[in-house]
């Protein structure tokens, strides 16, 4: 009874740091929105300055960072075989991708912020797509896997 009570108690401890890290993956997914938010405020376009849109980008950096950094694994399926010898999860790919992009998104539009570089508006195009294709990456990614998860098949 002892050795099952300390697994129960292992297991919601695991859980508790499980749910304590995305909500970590969230914050950080609500920096960048708000990063790249500001750096998109910037601009001349008034849509870009609205509280709704501020809130808008740090909800989609929540969401997708919530949902496509931490990937449940995948049932022992083969995946996607690439030409290198190795398979490949589509959905792993997705999320990696999606994340890179959102990242790179948020790093470029700390620099602008902090070294107050006037980009040329191509950029500011540039990096809010980075920004909103990461971010749909994330969430797309996060849903299929989860739905893969519960024994749907996806992907």
């Amino acid at each position: 009874m002892s050795a099952e009570r300390n697994i129960r108690s292992e297991n919601r401890a695991s859980r508790l740091a499980h749910v304590v890290g995305r909500i970590g993956l969230s914050m950080s997914g609500a920096v960048c929105g708000t990063f790249v938010a500001a750096y998109m405020a910037r601009t001349d376009i008034n849509m870009f300055g609205y509280d709704g849109f501020v809130a808008l980008m740090i909800l989609a950096g929540i969401a997708g960072f919530y949902l496509g950094i931490d990937i449940p694994e995948k049932a022992h399926r083969p995946g996607v075989a690439a030409d290198f010898g190795f398979s490949v999860d589509p959905v792993e790919l997705l999320s990696a991708t999606g994340t890179f992009l959102a990242a790179i998104a948020a790093l470029f539009s700390v620099y602008a912020i902090v070294f107050d570089d006037l980009s040329q508006r191509v950029w500011e195009f540039v990096v809010g797509s980075w920004w909103l294709f990461g971010v749909v990456m994330q969430i797309g990614a996060g849903a299929a896997a989860r739905l893969r998860f519960a024994g749907k098949t996806v992907g």
